[in-house]
Order: C-alpha cells, then structure tokens, then sequence
C-alpha cells in the first residue's frame, strides 16, 4: 500500500496500533471486548476504526483455512520488461482467484499467489502469460504444504494477556469440512469483503433472519471457516522492510525450519514449495539492518544452505484487498 499522503513513521498512534492487532488476533471481535481489553471506551474504539476504515488505512477480510488454501496454490515470480510493471501487475491483481501481488524492488519483477483450478490455472501459465510481450519469464513453485500465512501473524502491539483475552477458544480442526449450502457460500463471500459485518447487517443483506445468520456463522466458525485477516500497510506498525525469503534446506529437515520460522514473530508466511527453492518465507522487519540480522541470526543457525533474498517495493493486493493510496486523517 502507497500511503501517498501519511507519514508511515507518524500517521497510527500507539493506540491505533494496539487497535490493529486486536483485530489481527480477532477480526471479528465486538468493540466491546476489544475496549474492555484494552482500556480504553468502546466510543473510542469505535470512533478510531471506523477513521482507519473510512481512510483505507484498515480493512479486515475473511481468509480460506490455511490448510486448504494451500492446496493447489501457486507462487509465481514473473518477470517484465522495464516500465510494464504496473500494467502487469493490476492485470493479476484483477484477477478474483489472485489475492496476493507484489511489485518487487527494482521494478522488474512480480510476485503472485494463485488460487484456481487447472483450467484457469493452465490459461494464465501457458496462455495468457506468454502471449503477453511485457512478460520475459514466469517461474511458478506449488505449495506442498503451509506452516504459517499472512492470517496468523500480529505486530506485537499486544502483550500475551491481552491477546489471549481477545483470542478466540482453539476449537478441534474437524475431520472433514461441513457441507456448504447457498446461504453459507453467500455469507462466507460477503465477509470476504467485509469481516466485520454484523450479524444484523449481514441479514439484512441475504434476506435471512438474524438468527438464522448467527446460528450460521456460529457453525462456520466451528468449523474453522471464519479466519479473518486484517489488511493494513505494514510500515504503519512500524515494519519498512517486506521481503520473500527463497531458501533451500535439507529435505530431512525441512518440517523442523519450517515450523521453526513460523513461530518467529516477524514471518508472516511459510511455504514448502516445488521448484529450485524448496521453502519460502516472506516476514516484515522494521529496516534493512533488521532483515540482516535476520538473515545472520535466525536463518544461519538453522541450517539454510541458500538464501535468495526479494525485497517488496510496492503491495499491489492483499488477501483479496486491492491496495489504494489512502492517507489518514483525523
């Protein structure tokens, strides 16, 4: 996101941060709670979201389970000439089963999840794509398997007490998913736009009582269905630095870094992938001396044998949320 006119550094206050990473620990927490926990008045909480919603500073969608998003997903790094960056990357970013895209720095290259089937899939690789002159080179690197992504990382803002006070009870993963009828796949949608929706709010908009909408949502929830993602600029927790991690590791040890890294408070994305990188990272540091003691401290005694470091100059879309250039005010 290109704050075009904030500060990064100055634009969220300490409150509006710890705001934030409530609704990373919990994106559908009621502003009561939210205000009980924090200390704050639920006026206040209200009044200071609705500011960052309002300035596109915050958004809070639904995300897929991260177990099942991973299956099928594909990281692409794709590759263009010179001056074709943007054009490229709002072609992919408009595309409904893309929710991540990132120009890369140097403005050469693009980074991209896709979400689809083998159709949609195979048009884009070996249609789309190369017929299209900007593209120089596209590699694409399958997820075999997801240790942590962007819906589960927070910015810390919160001590432990806190966020568990705001987390929701861990609930049992079930065996298989429940079926979806019409009425879920519309709710799930709409809160893929808008997490925060209230149950009032939503019923009104599916024309189904409220009840029958909490006892819906209830059941979706239970299931694991109602992970939620709090998209907002990460230089305004304080993180300058975005960057994808290509590593190779041991093959014998690939679960133990994995699970390693996702448990490091500045990842917010692990992936075992295909491809000459059998692991990628991607975390948010707060500058460049921070990413190399990253890099020195935490993967040097891990074991990585290679590292290609890909530094995030611009996030174009995140978890579904095309990315504007907001400021804030007020």
């Amino acid at each position: 996101m290109d704050l075009s006119t904030a500060d990064p550094d100055t634009a969220l206050d300490a409150l509006d941060r710890r705001l934030i990473c409530a609704l990373q620990v919990d994106g559908r927490a009621e502003t009561g709670r939210i205000a009980e926990v924090l200390g704050v008045s639920a006026r206040t909480v209200t009044r200071r979201l609705a500011r960052m919603q309002q300035a596109g500073v915050l958004r809070v969608v639904r995300m897929p389970d991260v177990e099942d998003a991973a299956v099928g997903a594909l990281l692409l790094r794709v590759r263009v000439l010179r001056g074709t960056v943007d054009a490229i990357a709002r072609a992919l970013a408009d595309r409904p089963d893309v929710p991540f895209v990132d120009v890369m720095l140097g403005g050469q290259e693009i980074g991209a999840v896709m979400l689809s089937g083998v159709g949609a899939r195979d048009r884009l690789l070996y249609g789309q794509l190369p017929a299209t002159a900007a593209v120089t080179d596209t590699t694409t690197h399958a997820v075999l398997h997801a240790f942590a992504d962007a819906g589960q990382w927070q910015a810390g803002y919160l001590d432990a007490d806190e966020a568990a006070a705001l987390a929701r009870p861990a609930a049992p993963r079930p065996a298989a998913p429940p079926p979806l009828d019409e009425l879920d796949r519309v709710l799930l949608a709409r809160l893929a736009e808008d997490a925060r929706q209230s149950h009032a709010a939503l019923a009104a908009a599916v024309g189904a009582p409220e009840s029958t909408v909490r006892r819906r949502l209830h059941r979706l929830d239970d299931a694991g269905l109602l992970r939620t993602h709090a998209t907002v600029d990460p230089r305004l927790l304080g993180m300058a630095v975005d960057a994808n991690l290509w590593l190779d590791v041991p093959p014998g040890r690939l679960a133990e870094i994995g699970t390693a890294l996702a448990r490091h408070p500045q990842v917010h994305g692990v992936f075992a992938t295909s491809g000459p990188a059998n692991l990628m990272a991607t975390l948010f540091c707060p500058d460049h001396g921070g990413l190399y003691r990253f890099l020195t401290d935490t993967l040097g005694p891990l074991g990585v044998a290679r590292a290609e470091t890909a530094i995030v100059a611009r996030a174009v879309k995140r978890a579904g949320v095309p990315l504007q250039r907001p400021g804030v005010r007020g």
